[in-house]
């Protein structure tokens, strides 16, 4: 899939919209499990299916929190557009992270994005304010909200 590309001017008049959103993401338990493996955090509720499905509240295993936030580089590839001349992308971190619902096996996710801010920081530097969302399909409430703060890179 070919991203767009906008100029930072056009990307500025885009503030306050609905910047788009991705497609589903299935979190089966591999996709759990190797998380786990990688953080080092092999917790029962979201490695053990047999136990999860006896004493969680949620009947399943569910996936770690940071495994549903750090999809979201994965879902914005997908649909944020890069600034035309833009020399690297660097994400700057975020200003707010709640996760509001467990992602159970099994689900699938997507993100929404909205563009909440533009803004020089230098002749190269533009730090960009998005606010996200994952949804989990058939679930009213998201998987977690925040506001992801990224650095475009252009010539000056």
């Amino acid at each position: 899939m070919s991203r767009a590309q906008i100029t930072i001017e056009e990307l500025q008049t885009k503030t306050g919209e609905a910047v788009g959103v991705s497609q589903w993401r299935t979190v089966d338990q591999q996709r759990i499990d190797g998380f786990a493996e990688l953080t080092e955090d092999p917790q029962w509720i979201h490695t053990d299916p047999a136990r999860a499905a006896k004493e969680s509240p949620f009947g399943a295993t569910i996936a770690h929190g940071f495994l549903s936030l750090s999809l979201l580089s994965a879902m914005a590839m997908d649909v944020l557009p890069t600034i035309k001349g833009q020399e690297m992308g660097i994400n700057y971190g975020f200003d707010k992270v709640r996760f509001m619902n467990p992602v159970r096996e099994g689900s699938k996710v997507r993100g929404k994005f909205t563009l909440l801010e533009v803004k020089q920081r230098s002749d190269k530097e533009w730090q960009l304010r998005h606010g996200v969302e994952v949804e989990i399909e058939g679930q009213d409430k998201p998987a977690l909200i925040a506001e992801w703060l990224s650095l475009a890179i252009v010539p000056a």
